[in-house]
């Protein structure tokens, strides 16, 4: 199995993308950042590619899988985007990206914002971490507040000419965007 993983970033997505396919697969991490991409290196020897998701230099319907890993709120440009990962997959390819969203209801968004701008912090001090750690989380909790929509995702997605696209939410906070590229579509991209 070909494996993609977009915005790979310091590699969770794509460490665990490599323990699953094995030696018979191939893993190939993209992300925009030189520096994450040689963090990445330093855990996991794939291939990696300096791209960001909207202009991705690799060739036509060569992976079986595309990912993304809490980081679509990044990208630009989602049609864009989105139509780079159906012309990279083979026909039958899958695509998953995971993404947290803000919760709902008024309660949700008060908890996460309380998780994110004060549990997280505090225990960050009391376990001796590094200053950063609560500035990265009120960052993080940026983010979230600016995350895309998820009617809008999956627009984009059946836009790009994927199927049987669908968003899965858990805790109604993360969410799993999966679609199908048709076994007989020429990509759009």
């Amino acid at each position: 199995m070909q494996v993609l993983d977009v915005a790979a970033g310091t590699g969770l997505v794509t460490v665990e993308a490599h323990a699953l396919v094995g030696a018979a697969g191939q893993v190939t991490a993209l992300d925009p950042s030189p520096g994450m991409l040689a963090e990445l290196r330093k855990k996991l020897d794939v291939q990696t590619v300096e791209a960001f998701a909207e202009d991705m230099p690799l060739p036509d319907a060569g992976m079986d899988f595309v990912s993304m890993g809490y980081a679509l709120r990044h990208v630009a440009d989602l049609d864009q985007a989105f139509g780079e990962y159906l012309r990279v997959l083979k026909p039958g390819g899958r695509v998953c990206i995971m993404e947290i969203s803000r919760p709902a209801s008024r309660l949700g968004r008060a908890l996460l914002r309380t998780h994110i701008g004060v549990l997280v912090p505090a225990l960050a001090t009391l376990t001796r971490q590094r200053a950063e750690v609560g500035r990265l989380w009120a960052y993080y909790g940026d983010t979230i507040e600016a995350a895309v929509d998820p009617q809008r995702v999956l627009d984009a997605l059946t836009r790009a000419g994927f199927t049987d696209v669908q968003c899965h939410v858990t805790f109604g906070v993360f969410r799993e965007y999966v679609g199908r590229r048709p076994d007989s579509t020429t990509p759009t991209a």
